[in-house]
């Protein structure tokens, strides 16, 4: 029974496997016709899509198509037009220009035929020209033999005379108008020349002491007196010997006079007395003691003094030496004048006018201050003080310009730069201030009859008068011997003498006068 169970129940198995694959393979075949069918529609439609799509591209492609035709066309009409145009202005020009072209030509043939008749005029003329030359030539000759024959002169004499007269019409015209051209220049380079000195002179405000040769020094009673002068003297003769100046006792109540000329001696005295004094000990060898440490200070106080006046001015690259030397001039006078104050006062006013021209300020400054400098060793080197500052200078390496400016303010040569020039402004300014320099009223005299004896020296000359305490000498001349133009040489011979013979400061101004009077009395 269960062996048949068994086959039965895989018979029923294999028969419900058959079932179920057969249904599968209908439904299956159910489902893929569909799905055919539904591909087949889709298919259909896409291949209707396309040909709508394909038609619609056609149609746009032939409008652009028609377009671009559209426009090449209209573009192609549009140059074709423009170059119409060009080639019609083209051709209105070559037009123009043919007939300029033309009438150019009309005017070469006109002017060609004016210059051949112009030619045959000037060779008409110059024939006629000839003709009159020398028939002129024939009436000249013969008015010169009529000439000869009234006036009795021959040719050569007539020439001598009339070129004289002209000589003289030329010099006399000559003259004038030089006198004309040099006034206006003078009065122009004097009003500048004073514009620039006033204001040089306003930026320099300096003092002026006169130096003496004796110096004072206070005591503090005259008890003191005594011990200077020392038993038998020797305390006043140790102090007379190592200073090398005159120590003068007199009733003067308490106080002490040193004198001497040496300024630097006569200091050296003044501040050794000083100390003595206030030492207490005074006596031979203190004394000689006391008066080496003052020298050895004086060294240090005259170099401190030279690089002081050096940066108040401004300058560098001065040579230790003549910074020195500048030291030393604050104890030398010119006049009574004091020599570094003045070397000082120079430096400044140079420094302004060069300002004032646009020129180096520096080296103004520099001309200036080393102008003297030879006066700080003129009492141990024979010659004028200019040559040996100039030697001093070229001895340390000073440039061109300062050794020119140097020689040439007391006129060892001539000046070849303008600073030269100013320096010699300068230097007259500062010497000539009132109260700069002192002067004996005898010196002063003797001077002015120096000046007026110069100008009486010249013939012609009928009195001169040397006014403005000797800046000028008016001289009177006799106008019967002196004619107007001798008068303009007479004043330059007497500036000559003057310049060459008298020693002055600053200048000295030469006026000639000439007049004609006529007199007559009504009775």
């Amino acid at each position: 029974m269960e062996p048949n169970l068994k086959i039965v129940v895989y018979i029923i198995e294999v028969l419900v496997f058959v079932l179920i694959f057969f249904a599968g393979y209908f439904v299956r075949k159910i489902f893929s016709e569909k799905h055919l069918r539904e591909v087949e529609e889709r298919a259909k439609k896409l291949l209707e899509n396309s040909k709508k799509e394909f038609e619609n591209r056609k149609k746009e492609l032939e409008l652009e198509s028609k377009d671009l035709k559209f426009r090449m066309r209209s573009d192609f009409e549009r140059e074709t037009k423009d170059r119409r145009q060009e080639l019609v202005t083209l051709e209105k020009r070559l037009v123009q220009k043919e007939e300029n072209i033309d009438r150019k030509v009309d005017i070469l043939d006109k002017k060609d035929k004016d210059i051949s008749r112009r030619e045959q005029l000037l060779v008409n003329r110059e024939k006629s020209i000839e003709d009159k030359q020398n028939e002129l030539s024939r009436l000249v000759l013969e008015e010169r033999q009529k000439l000869q024959r009234i006036s009795g002169l021959s040719v050569d004499e007539a020439k001598k005379l009339f070129l004289q007269r002209i000589e003289d019409d030329s010099q006399l015209e000559a003259q004038t108008l030089f006198n004309q051209v040099l006034d206006k220049a003078k009065e122009e380079a004097n009003k500048k020349a004073k514009e620039i000195l006033s204001t040089a002179i306003q930026k320099c405000a300096a003092e002026h002491v006169t130096n003496t040769t004796m110096s004072v020094v206070a005591l503090p009673n005259d008890e003191m007196k005594g011990r200077i002068i020392g038993r038998e003297g020797r305390n006043i003769r140790a102090l007379e010997i190592a200073t090398g100046v005159d120590v003068i006792i007199d009733d003067t109540p308490e106080a002490v006079i040193l004198s001497g000329f040496d300024m630097v001696k006569r200091e050296i005295a003044r501040m050794s007395l000083e100390r003595l004094l206030q030492d207490g000990r005074i006596h031979p060898g203190r004394i000689e003691e006391i008066v080496a440490k003052v020298k050895h200070d004086m060294d240090n106080t005259i170099k401190e003094e030279g690089e002081h006046t050096v940066f108040e001015l401004g300058l560098q690259r001065v040579h230790p030496e003549i910074v020195k030397l500048i030291g030393r001039l604050k104890y030398r006078t010119s006049y009574g004048q004091n020599a570094l104050q003045h070397m000082k006062e120079v430096s400044i006013l140079m420094g302004a006018m060069a300002a004032e021209l646009g020129l180096d300020i520096n080296l103004a400054k520099r001309i200036g201050l080393l102008h003297d400098i030879g006066k700080a060793v003129t009492h141990e080197v024979e010659g004028p003080h200019a040559r040996i500052g100039a030697d001093i200078a070229k001895k340390y390496g000073e440039s061109h310009e300062v050794l020119n400016a140097i020689l040439s303010h007391h006129e060892e040569e001539e000046p070849t730069s303008i600073y030269a020039v100013l320096l010699q402004a300068a230097d007259a300014v500062s010497a000539t201030r009132p109260g700069a320099r002192r002067e004996t009223l005898e010196n002063y005299i003797k001077r002015l009859e120096k000046l007026e004896s110069v100008a009486d020296s010249f013939k012609g000359v009928e009195k001169a008068y040397a006014i403005q305490a000797g800046r000028e000498i008016r001289v009177i001349v006799q106008p019967d011997k002196i004619s107007d133009l001798q008068s303009i040489g007479l004043a330059r011979e007497i500036r000559k003498k003057i310049e060459e013979g008298l020693e002055y400061p600053g200048q000295i101004k030469v006026t000639v006068i000439r007049e004609t009077r006529a007199i007559e009395y009504a009775k």
